[in-house]
């Protein structure tokens, strides 16, 4: 099912911006060169534009797409989809083809304009430790509900891992292992448990394991490190997460062997043997990387390893986009941003006496994963609307998928299994 158009109404109330088409100074004097620009890049990129169904992106109000464009640049760009002032029948293929080539589509003369043109993240997104809770909630509080229409029943929101030979090989130290193609017709669940094993396996969780997880998820993780027989203490900032996956562990019983807190990573105290931590460096913010890594530098044991899973993106892309504020920051993950592997090693070699023993990088895996949520999501759009949900977010969720989706397809995204140990003398 494909999400609802809104060519013919515009957004509810609830979408504040949306409503009402950009028409200050800025976007009048730049529509004609945004619409030049669209129309140039459209060229490079062999997508066509027009107001029919055989055109690759059907502009149904152009005029508001060339004003939301110039207004607000990308961000502008994913409104605009928003609103349904274009639409794609294909729009993975055309959000692929863009990330493809993302960093020539614009004139080099113009991309040194980008300080003065690109919106800055509000301060009022910085990760500090009155606001992080504030960012995690917009997202991870929507609803469980929403979450259970597309996730698999292990409930992990995080690359799934579709290789099974992949855990049956331990990579070498200092090894990068890239992931082949994912295996075909492997059910989702499946790819998620080896995912979760091969992390616990690269953490050399076993019996009397002390496992600290920062990000709990929905306590997948935690409960099976808890069959293997450590101790689990895991924390998160959502409260939505807290509370299901609290009762998923006591409904495996496993309550007296998995705590699970409300807790800030930088409050937690103690020691463990082992430290993981899946998708959430990204909620943390480059100016506290050095925080997060150094605080689980200071929670690990001596001997102890951690593994971080992580999605990641090029180092130079990474240094010019690090004070730009993007669509998925305003509407899907506020305060987010993607460390680059050099950026990890450069913090954790500055900072911690961690450093980067062995990668694993699966981006395919990723795009694969995006692709079967985005499906199943879809199927599910009369649900998300019995949710409260409405049509604005079908469309804003589907947009954030495909648009998630292309990156990891283009190779302009990767996601790595980071295992860190403590640098030997």
């Amino acid at each position: 099912m494909t999400p609802p158009t809104t060519t013919s109404t515009r957004p509810s109330t609830r979408w504040p911006g949306l409503a009402d088409v950009p028409g200050g100074p800025r976007a009048r004097l730049l529509a004609p060169g945004a619409r030049l620009l669209l129309h140039r890049a459209a060229r490079t990129l062999g997508i066509g534009l027009g107001a029919g169904p055989e055109a690759d992106i059907v502009l149904h109000r152009p005029d508001e797409f060339h004003a939301r464009l110039a207004a607000d640049g990308l961000i502008g760009f994913g409104e605009a989809y928003l609103t349904g002032a274009w639409d794609a029948e294909d729009l993975a293929g055309v959000l692929t083809a863009l990330c493809r080539r993302i960093d020539t589509l614009v004139p080099a003369w113009l991309q040194r304009l980008r300080s003065a043109y690109v919106a800055r993240p509000p301060r009022a997104q910085r990760n500090t430790e009155s606001n992080t809770r504030g960012n995690i909630a917009h997202h991870y509080d929507l609803s469980n509900d929403l979450f259970r229409t597309f996730l698999d029943p292990t409930l992990s929101y995080s690359a799934a891992l579709f290789d099974a030979e992949l855990t049956e090989t331990p990579a070498a130290v200092g090894e990068l292992v890239v992931a082949g193609p994912p295996r075909p017709g492997m059910p989702l669940q499946e790819a998620q448990v080896q995912k979760i094993e091969r992390i616990l396996d690269e953490a050399h969780v076993g019996p009397g394991t002390r496992l600290l997880e920062i990000g709990t998820g929905w306590g997948e993780l935690a409960i099976r490190a808890t069959e293997r027989g450590a101790i689990v203490r895991s924390v998160t900032l959502s409260s939505e997460q807290l509370e299901l996956a609290r009762a998923r562990v006591a409904a495996a019983g496993l309550s007296d062997r998995v705590s699970i807190e409300l807790l800030d990573y930088r409050a937690v105290d103690g020691e463990f043997d082992a430290v993981v931590s899946v998708e959430m460096v990204e909620a943390v913010g480059h100016e506290y990387w050095p925080t997060y890594f150094a605080k689980v530098d200071a929670l690990l044991a001596p001997g102890g390893t951690a593994v971080v899973q992580a999605i990641t993106m090029p180092h130079q892309r990474m240094l010019a986009t690090r004070n730009t504020w993007t669509w998925i920051n305003k509407y899907i993950f506020p305060g987010g941003f993607l460390p680059s592997v050099q950026a990890i090693e450069q913090v954790t070699a500055e900072h911690t006496s961690l450093r980067v023993a062995r990668r694993l990088s699966f981006g395919s895996h990723y795009a694969e994963t995006l692709r079967r949520w985005d499906a199943t999501f879809r199927s599910a759009a009369e649900e998300v609307l019995a949710l409260g949900f409405d049509a604005t977010f079908l469309r804003m969720w589907h947009f954030y998928l495909e648009y998630s989706r292309a990156g990891f397809a283009a190779g302009y995204l990767d996601v790595q299994q980071i295992t860190l140990t403590r640098e030997t003398p």
